[in-house]
């Protein structure tokens, strides 16, 4: 054996050079769906594989035929579906939460407090600052924000920082204040507040732009700290089946970290990559163009995340006129019409698609307007596909616009079934109507890239899918579901979960569905999505998860055999 066929295999031995292609693979007796290239579903009750990519898909006998010695996984009947993609995730954020204490579906400010007090003396007693994600004031009725001398309660030796569910607002405690110098002379940021009581002293919550004041003072991650949390993300991805994620907001850290993994073979899913902003790290990242394709497509990054304005549970999100439920405040802007527009020309101008963060109807608006400021009269850079991620709360009048300008609504269905608390009460019964108006875009011939925006909700693509054909949360409330006049429909769902969000990726010709000469991303689950009870769709359960003919997942106790 030659020294070079010696290196090879030792590399192989240690998962430095994994294959990513299977052998030649049937994946027999399925009760298997895919939409095709136009949006109809398709049925198929076998699946052949070659080098990683989708040879045909058919009945058992025709499958049977072709496939010669191929290996076989039995399907014992279960559904088979193309492999889930989350349009617009936060990957590392994902990992990073598992390793921090976990305040989502927290009942009660007390509760909350508990679960942070466990944390500090346990998995991160030895922790210079004592961190946690996922607390909602809405879920607690307190009618306010919780306060850093309640934090303090909880842990006051040493920095606190929690941030909300949405990601746009933080809360610390008396030494985190301390550690970032706010006091009642600290300013305002542009784009972020400093809540105050009466008298003008820090409460304790920041949001949106003023979260930076503490960010800046947290110790960042060791590299080996990054690994494990991108780690824990893609196994996590894997077990609720998704195949490929849309990140929304890289620096260059974890953009060398991405690569890493897709070099080593570890990357379990397919990741398009948003650079954060177009500062210092778009820099550095787009030196040499767009990156397509990278490591048999498991990575892309030729698209920018800019934000435009904050969120509607913390009252930043940007509205044309002031929240219903707090008359004297229309939220905030992120930027100046100008400074957005800078930003705009140069992500376009570089050949990279723009996704802004847009939720109020102000920040719709305004990104809509930078957009056809930013295209001139010959319709320049649509062809990039740009998307305003959210589109949640959108003027009814601005809702067409979307379709004149080729724009993609990158939605996240759970959140509709989340801010239902609360979204009436901060906008109204009349603006309520152009929210989470997945039909409008629908009918429009808009296309919905579906995501989660996990952490902020689940990564379960499930609870999304679930979202958007009920309207409803998982125990059927509303009866009948909440503006039912816009929930979607089976297909239209899996559409945006699959083909349409491999579309915002300009990817719908290798991946988001089942066609032959795509590469066989599929999940295997233990129940019907087209036949099961709309309310149990949620309920679903991944069985195992394959990427390019390769099983990166299998549910512990299955029954089916792994090839």
């Amino acid at each position: 054996m030659s020294l070079a066929i010696r290196v090879l295999v030792l590399l192989f031995m240690f998962g430095l050079c994994a294959p990513l292609w299977a052998a030649q693979l049937r994946i027999d007796k399925v009760n298997g769906y895919t939409l095709d290239s136009a949006g109809k579903l398709q049925r198929f009750e076998a699946l052949l594989v070659e080098d990683g990519k989708v040879l045909a898909t058919g009945s058992r006998e025709a499958m049977k035929a072709r496939a010669g010695d191929a290996q076989v996984v039995d399907g014992q009947g279960k559904t088979l579906l193309p492999g889930l993609i989350d349009a617009h995730g936060h990957v590392m954020g994902l990992g990073i939460a598992a390793m921090q204490v976990d305040l989502v579906g927290s009942e009660s400010l007390d509760a909350a407090l508990a679960r942070i007090r466990a944390s500090a003396k346990g998995d991160q007693a030895q922790a210079a600052w004592v961190q946690g994600r996922g607390w909602n004031q809405v879920i607690w009725k307190l009618g306010r924000f919780p306060t850093a001398k309640e934090l303090d309660g909880a842990v006051d030796a040493r920095p606190a920082w929690m941030e909300r569910v949405d990601g746009h607002a933080g809360w610390a405690n008396t030494a985190a204040l301390r550690a970032a110098g706010i006091d009642r002379k600290t300013p305002d940021p542009q784009g972020g507040r400093i809540e105050r009581d009466a008298e003008g002293n820090p409460t304790g919550v920041l949001i949106d732009a003023a979260m930076d004041l503490v960010y800046k003072k947290i110790p960042p991650m060791s590299a080996d700290q990054q690994r494990q949390a991108l780690a824990k993300a893609l196994a996590q991805m894997a077990s609720v089946g998704l195949t490929g994620v849309h990140d929304a907001g890289i620096d260059t850290q974890t953009f060398d970290l991405y690569k890493q993994f897709a070099d080593e073979g570890k990357l379990s899913a397919r990741v398009y990559a948003m650079i954060g902003g177009t500062g210092k790290d778009f820099d550095a990242i787009s030196r040499n163009g767009p990156l397509l394709g990278y490591g048999h497509d498991m990575l892309s990054v030729r698209s920018v995340k800019l934000y435009a304005d904050g969120a509607l549970g913390s009252r930043g999100a940007a509205m044309l006129a002031p929240y219903s439920d707090d008359p004297k405040n229309s939220g905030l802007l992120f930027s100046t019409p100008d400074e957005l527009g800078g930003m705009f020309n140069k992500a376009l101008g570089k050949g990279y698609q723009v996704c802004i963060h847009a939720i109020g109807d102000k920040g719709n608006r305004e990104a809509l307007d930078v957009f056809a400021t930013a295209y001139g009269k010959d319709g320049g850079y649509r062809a990039l596909r740009n998307r305003i991620e959210h589109a949640q709360v959108v003027a009814i009048n601005d809702i067409p616009r979307f379709k004149e300008l080729d724009l993609i609504a990158s939605m996240q269905p759970t959140h509709a079934t989340s801010d239902m608390n609360m979204a009436e009460d901060r906008v109204g019964a009349e603006r309520i109507k152009g929210a989470y108006a997945w039909q409008r875009f629908l009918k429009q011939g808009t296309h919905i890239a579906g995501g989660s925006d996990f952490p902020v909700e689940s990564s379960n693509p499930f609870l999304g899918l679930h979202a958007a054909v009920t309207r409803q949360d998982l125990n059927g409330k509303p009866p009948g579901g909440w503006h039912a006049d816009q929930r979607m429909s089976r297909s239209e769902a899996l559409r945006a979960f699959t083909l349409d969000a491999a579309y915002a990726a300009h990817q719908e010709k290798t991946l988001g569905t089942l066609e032959p000469g795509k590469w066989a991303d599929f999940i295997l689950v233990d129940q019907d999505f087209f036949e099961v009870d709309p309310l149990l769709i949620g309920k679903t359960q991944v069985l195992s998860t394959w990427v390019a003919g390769k099983q990166v997942y299998q549910r512990a106790g299955s029954a089916l055999a792994s090839p």
